[in-house]
């Protein structure tokens, strides 16, 4: 395993990258940003920046995935592919026919990310979800706007009392509930699955209240209820086409579960569930492969609690000084680069000896972080 390059194509390749790593693989990287610890964490990486507005593109992706290709001295053991693809099942589909696929298929991506086929699925087997309609409702107080396909809950809007709702082809609504966001991180595969839990925020801002803030290792959850998380979870595994690393978002009410969506990949829980030989990528890759995952976790896994979350802009633009980051943070960008008001700037992390603790550390350095990168500014205005 040890030594062996694998590719990873993603909106921001870091965290897989950076489980790779740890987990002995040479990562090559397609990624929308580049940062400065993605290019030290991989062997090879192209920046294609157009992929946050437009997204990925086969014209554009597969081009540079070729060009990386020889520079791994052979052929990659697989394509890892990560955020950015829940809108493209006929890409993922293309990109299985030139490379082999370390993760969920086309066929998974089109099931769990059609809104119609995923919730009527979801009745079929008795799963709980909030309502969802795929017309405007009549009163629009107490409903969500979504974006289908998308992720990282900037696209989540709420619908305003009295507002004209127009329907839309990308979107469909969904009844707002009041609750906590609990993922189930599950592994899968011959071998059957293993689970592990986070619980993620918000960082409300304007018009999108449910942007995505971070994610922290979750505390002991009630017995009754983890088994019924997991029974849901495994119901689907089957007629979703699940394999490798893959999430279920609930909301959490009490005793109370309701099932969001399913992320067949690997995503944000990676930066808190992952540990410091990278076992969740060694498993991802086993799962993928047909080998036994459940027990490189039994053998391997050993987690800390901890804690990430994003620094967002949100006192402005800023333009990135020459500045040294502590090793806590993550997603470093350029020195010089212009980051536009509202956009992410970095990540910041905590382990700690408790999740609770590891949050509150996080929330301390995110507020130390942002005084040191708009210091320099402040000065400068001054």
């Amino acid at each position: 395993m040890s030594g062996q390059p694998i590719l990873i194509a993603a909106l921001s390749g870091r965290a897989l990258a950076a489980s790779a790593r740890r987990a002995g693989f040479l990562p090559y990287v397609v990624d929308a940003f580049g940062d400065e610890d993605t290019r030290i964490l991989s062997e090879g990486i192209t920046t294609l920046p157009g992929v946050l507005r437009n997204g990925f593109r086969k014209s554009e992706l597969l081009p540079v995935l070729d060009d990386l290709t020889p520079d791994t001295g052979g052929e990659p053991i697989g394509l890892v592919l990560g955020p950015g693809f829940e809108d493209s099942p006929k890409l993922v589909a293309e990109l299985a026919n030139h490379y082999s696929l370390a993760g969920c298929g086309a066929e998974a991506l089109a099931r769990a990310k059609d809104p119609k086929l995923f919730f009527g699925l979801l009745s079929e087997l008795g799963i709980e979800h909030p309502a969802i309609s795929f017309s405007p409702p009549r009163n629009p107080l107490g409903w969500l706007s979504k974006r289908i396909g998308a992720c990282g809950g900037r696209h989540i809007r709420r619908l305003a009392e009295g507002k004209t709702v127009s329907a839309s082809p990308h979107r469909y609504f969904q009844r707002e509930l009041e609750g906590v966001t609990i993922s189930a991180l599950a592994i899968t595969g011959v071998s059957g699955t293993a689970f592990a839990f986070s619980r993620s925020w918000s960082a409300p801002r304007g018009r999108e209240p449910f942007r995505y803030g971070g994610s922290v290792s979750a505390e002991e959850i009630d017995a009754d209820l983890e088994a019924r998380l997991i029974d849901a979870c495994l119901s689907l595994i089957n007629p979703l086409q699940l394999v490798g690393l893959v999430s279920f978002d609930f909301l959490v009410s009490g005793n109370e579960a309701k099932l969001l969506e399913v992320n067949p990949r690997p995503g944000a829980s990676l930066d808190v569930l992952d540990d410091a030989s990278g076992t969740l990528f060694k498993a991802h890759i086993a799962a993928c492969g047909s080998e036994d995952a459940v027990d490189v976790l039994a053998r391997n896994w050993r987690p800390e609690p901890s804690a990430a979350a994003y620094l967002y802009a949100d006192a402005g633009p800023v333009e990135i000084g020459n500045l040294e980051w502590p090793d806590w943070v993550s997603d470093v960008p350029h020195r010089g680069e212009q980051i536009r008001e509202g956009a992410p700037i970095a990540t910041v992390h905590a382990k700690a000896g408790t999740p609770a603790l590891a949050t509150e550390i996080c929330a301390k350095r995110l507020q130390k972080l942002a005084a040191v990168v708009y210091e320099p500014q402040n000065e400068q205005d001054n």
